[in-house]
C-alpha cells in the first residue's frame, strides 16, 4: 500500500505498479464526465492516497483546463508524469483512456447489431446516479479549497451563469477570468489566493497531511526544463501526429474513409478547448452532413453511450469512427473495418494530450513559483468550480427529469440513488469504485421490478 499509516508523515515513494492498478482502476470507474474523473482523481490522489499535494493538483488541473483536448485525461497524465516521468504519464493517460474505448467499442457492435436498451440499460441508470454524485462532491470539495474570498465567489457564480445561459463560450470564460486575476494581482491582491497559498501567500498545509509531492517539495529532475528533451520530444510527437493522415492519404486515396477520419480527428483534437460538447457540433455536421458516414440518430445514440461509460466524454469519436468504417467498409472489410475506424478516431484525438503534457508541463512546473501566475490560476480555479457547477445542473437535469419524459417514480428514484450515493461519496467516504458499481447493481434490481425504465 502506498498510503502512510502516519497522517503526519508524507507516504512512502510510490513504484510504477503501484501507479499501473491505480490508472486502471481509475480508467474503469471513471464514470461522470471530466468533473467526475477530477473528483476521483482528487479524492483518492490528494485525499486518501497523498501522492500530490492540494496546491500543486489544482496548479496542474488549471493548466489541464486551458489546454485543447480531454482536461481529466491530460490531468492524468499530468500527475503520472509529475510521478514518474515520461513512462508515467504514458501509463496514466493510456490507462485513463483504454477501459472506456474498449467498452464504448463493445457497447458500438452492439448498437449497430441489436440497439440499446433492456437489463443493460438499468444498470446505465444507476450509474448516472453515481456519476452526478460524484459531480457535486467534486464541487464541494474543489470549491471549499478554491473560492477563499468574496471575488473569487463573484467569479464562480459569474462563470455558472454564462455557462447556464450560453453567454459565452467555454474558453472565453477561462480568458476573462485569467485577466481579472492577472488584473487584481496589482489592485486587490488578496482577490485571489494562489493555490496552496492563503490571502497573505502563506502556503496552506494540506487538509490530508503532507503529501509525497507536496508544495515545497522540488521539482523532479525529469520535470525541469530542459530543452534538448524538449526538442526530441517536440520532433517525436510531429511523426506520431502528422504520420497517420499522411500515409492513409497518400496510401488510400484522399476521399477514402480512413484518411478522411485520420485527418478529421487529428484537426479536432486541437480545437477542443472547452471539451468534448464544444467539438462535437463540428464533428457531427463533419460526420454526418459532410461526409454521410452516420445518420443523425445514430450520432445521438453515440452520445448516450458515451455519457455512461467510463473515460472521457470525447470516446464518443471511437463511436463514430466505429460506425463509419462499419457503414462504410463493412462489405469488403467486415468487422475489421469497423474495428479499424475506431483505433483510427482513439489515436487521433488523444496522442496530442500527451504532447501538450510532455512538452509543456517543464514549463508549468517552473511557474509554479511566480505570484503573478499563481494569481491567474486561482481565478481560473475559481471559475472552473462555475463551470462544475453548471456542469452538475446540466447533467442533474437531464438525468432526474429524463428529458422530460420520466415518471414520478423514475424521478423519486434517480433523486434518491443520486443522493445515497452523494452521502456515501461524500460523508461516508466510501471508495468511488464500490458506490458506482453498488449503484449499478441497485438500478438494475430496480429495473427488474419495473420502477425505472432502460435508458
Amino acid at each position: 500500500m502506498s498510503e502512510s499509516s502516519d497522517p503526519s508523515a508524507p507516504p512512502p515513494p510510490v513504484s510504477v505498479r503501484q501507479a499501473f492498478w491505480f490508472w486502471l482502476k481509475l480508467g474503469c470507474i471513471g464514470f461522470g464526465g471530466p468533473a467526475g474523473q477530477i473528483a476521483i482523481m482528487h479524492r483518492e490522489l490528494v485525499e486518501r492516497r497523498r501522492w500530490i499535494s492540494e496546491g500543486r493538483f489544482l496548479h496542474a488541473l488549471n493548466y489541464c483546463m486551458v489546454l485543447p483536448g480531454p482536461e481529466a485525461t491530460q490531468l492524468a497524465v499530468y500527475i503520472g508524469w509529475l510521478l514518474h516521468g515520461t513512462v508515467g504519464g504514458v501509463i496514466a493517460g493510456v490507462l485513463f483512456v483504454l477501459p472506456g474505448a474498449c467498452l464504448l467499442t463493445l457497447l458500438s457492435f452492439l448498437f449497430i447489431r441489436f440497439g440499446s436498451g433492456g437489463f443493460a440499460g438499468g444498470i446505465l441508470f444507476g450509474f448516472k446516479a453515481a456519476a452526478l454524485a460524484l459531480i457535486v462532491a467534486a464541487m464541494a470539495r474543489i470549491g471549499t479549497r478554491s473560492i477563499r474570498s468574496p471575488l473569487a465567489l463573484a467569479v464562480a457564480l459569474l462563470a455558472f451563469a454564462l455557462m447556464t445561459f450560453n453567454l459565452a463560450p467555454f474558453p472565453f470564460i477561462l480568458l476573462g477570468a485569467g485577466v481579472l486575476g492577472w488584473l487584481t494581482l496589482r489592485f486587490y491582491p488578496a482577490g485571489f489566493p494562489a493555490p496552496g497559498k492563503d490571502a497573505k501567500g502563506a502556503a496552506v498545509p494540506n487538509a490530508s497531511g503532507p503529501a509525497l509531492i507536496d508544495d515545497a517539495s522540488p521539482t523532479p529532475d525529469h520535470a525541469r526544463v530542459s530543452f534538448p528533451r524538449l526538442v526530441a520530444k517536440a520532433l517525436l510527437f510531429t511523426v506520431l501526429i502528422g504520420a497517420p493522415p499522411l500515409i492513409l492519404s497518400l496510401a488510400l486515396g484522399m476521399n477514402n474513409t480512413f484518411a478522411q477520419m485520420a485527418r478529421l480527428f487529428t484537426v479536432a483534437a486541437f480545437v477542443t478547448i472547452g471539451g468534448a460538447y464544444a467539438v462535437l457540433p463540428y464533428i457531427r455536421d463533419m460526420a454526418t452532413d459532410t461526409y454521410g458516414w452516420l445518420q443523425p440518430g445514430q450520432m445521438m445514440a453515440g452520445l448516450a453511450l458515451g455519457e455512461t461509460t467510463p473515460g472521457p466524454l470525447i470516446l464518443v469519436l471511437t463511436f463514430v469512427g466505429f460506425v463509419a468504417g462499419w457503414n462504410k467498409h463493412h462489405a469488403d472489410l467486415g468487422f475489421a473495418g469497423a474495428l479499424a475506424g475506431a483505433a483510427i478516431a482513439t489515436y487521433c484525438t488523444f496522442v496530442p494530450s500527451f504532447m501538450f503534457i510532455l512538452i509543456g508541463g517543464p514549463f508549468v512546473e517552473r511557474s509554479r513559483g511566480e505570484i503573478r501566475i499563481g494569481a491567474i490560476l486561482a481565478a481560473i480555479s475559481a471559475a472552473v468550480v462555475g463551470v462544475i457547477a453548471n456542469m452538475a445542473f446540466e447533467f442533474g437535469s437531464h438525468f432526474v427529469w429524463q428529458s422530460g419524459h420520466a415518471k414520478g417514480v423514475e424521478i423519486a428514484v434517480a433523486t434518491g440513488l443520486t443522493l445515497a450515493a452523494f452521502a456515501a461519496i461524500h460523508w461516508k467516504k466510501w471508495d468511488a469504485a464500490l458506490v458506482v458499481l453498488g449503484s449499478g447493481a441497485l438500478a438494475a434490481l430496480l429495473h427488474t421490478t419495473g420502477l425505472i425504465r432502460a435508458l
